[in-house]
């Protein structure tokens, strides 16, 4: 059965007054959200073949993405949502005040750009570039692999280009991406609006793969969180640019870098990765290249090359002479911490990150917020090696960590 949509120009109005939440001389939402979760249920949206609009088998789903979608349309504020990598926080990113409201509620620093996010190709070219653009043929075999899904693509801003500079922090390119998500593309395209769209976290925290991550940074800063269970990915997209010679991972990902070579063919052979982070005074290409992010409120000390662990560990609570019978440690293992031994007998929590590193990938943030939230003082974490979805993994944990610990001194 197919329900029928309210799509854009016909939406119903929402019997509430909206106000767009300014920052306070310190940053802060001068009138608060009452921010309200919305249920919506991915497995009812179904996109047909060809079809730029979905169909919603259920009542609720549809209702609650039509008052997000209006509130898009006809306000100025901004919604969180779920991805297949992240949740995001997504407002127009044809509206300056929007995209104003995005750096508002997460407090994130101006010159860190965003990336726009649509429904489909169609709309891509329909909304954002000239008539007689054609896209990059280098891009043209990773996209027909990976789109809808966790790749990011730089484009070039044309003079006239409708897209907001601050969404691009006054760069002459763009950086898009078409989510596989159900409820980030339906969203998307009942608003038939580009959505800027970073992770719906406050700014430095850990990124949120479920709705109860946002709803604890963010609430009273946002009207509305659509509630559509956890994401698969659980780290953010990989950022490519095609434009370049030779072309550049400028973060890694959702895919990894020897998907992109393989698939990307000759083009993509020798491909480079670019630095971890830009330098103070350098031009911030992507999200991720500045500033700090991805940190809990504990301090986080990353492992690398320890094998079991034990001896690494043991050897960095006595020579940094931390007593874990005085404060509260939790363990966040991979794949080689030993789970049968104790490592520290007064390590209050330890929690299991995955056997591989999809899941590993999938439950970083979770279990990084997860132990910060129980109130402990100091995360120890099992690094994993930088191959395939590793890499992505260890960029997040590098950057998020007060430390990282080669564990290879140990032997």
């Amino acid at each position: 059965m197919r329900c029928s949509l309210i799509v854009r120009g016909s939406l119903r109005a929402v019997n509430r007054v909206m106000v767009t939440p300014t920052l306070g001389s310190v940053g802060k939402i001068e009138v608060p959200f009452d921010t309200k979760i919305l249920s919506v249920k991915k497995d009812s949206i179904i996109f047909g073949k060809n079809e730029l609009v979905p169909s919603i088998t259920d009542k609720e789903t549809e209702e609650n993405l039509n008052i997000a979608a209006n509130e898009l349309i006809n306000t100025n504020n901004v919604v969180a949502f779920p991805t297949e990598t992240v949740y995001g926080l997504g407002g127009s990113a044809l509206r300056d005040e929007s995209v104003r409201a995005i750096y508002s509620a997460k407090n994130r620093p101006s010159d860190n750009p965003l990336i726009v996010h649509v429904s489909s190709i169609d709309q891509l070219k329909r909304k954002l570039l000239p008539k007689d653009y054609n896209l990059p043929s280098s891009y043209e075999k990773l996209l027909e692999k990976f789109w809808p899904g966790p790749l990011t693509i730089l484009l070039p801003i044309f003079p006239g280009s409708p897209i907001s500079n601050l969404v691009t922090a006054n760069q002459d390119t763009f950086a898009v991406r078409l989510p596989n998500h159900p409820v980030a593309r339906a969203l998307i395209a009942i608003s038939d609006t580009p959505l800027a769209a970073p992770s719906a976290n406050a700014s430095t925290r850990p990124s949120p793969t479920l709705a109860s991550h946002v709803y604890h940074d963010l609430q009273k800063r946002i009207p509305y969180i659509l509630d559509g269970g956890a994401c698969e990915v659980g780290v953010e997209s990989t950022v490519i640019d095609g434009l370049s010679n030779p072309p550049m991972i400028l973060r890694p990902g959702g895919v990894s870098v020897e998907d992109i070579k393989q698939i990307g063919g000759d083009a993509w052979k020798d491909v480079v990765l670019a630095k971890k982070t830009a330098g103070k005074l350098e031009p911030v290409r992507t999200p991720g290249m500045k500033y700090r992010h991805y940190s809990p409120t504990a301090k986080v000390i990353v492992f690398t090359n320890c094998q079991d662990g034990i001896a690494a560990v043991q050897k960095y609570l006595k020579d940094h002479e931390i007593n874990t019978s005085e404060i509260k440690v939790a363990l966040l293992r991979s794949l080689n911490f030993a789970s049968s031994q104790t490592i520290d007998s007064h390590i209050q929590l330890e929690r299991d990150l995955g056997s591989s590193k999809s899941e590993v990938s999938h439950n970083l943030f979770k279990l990084l917020r997860e132990v910060d939230e129980l109130g402990v003082d100091l995360i120890l974490v099992e690094g994993i090696d930088e191959t395939n979805e590793g890499l992505a993994v260890m960029n997040r944990l590098t950057k998020a960590a007060f430390e990282v610990v080669d564990g290879s001194t140990t032997k």
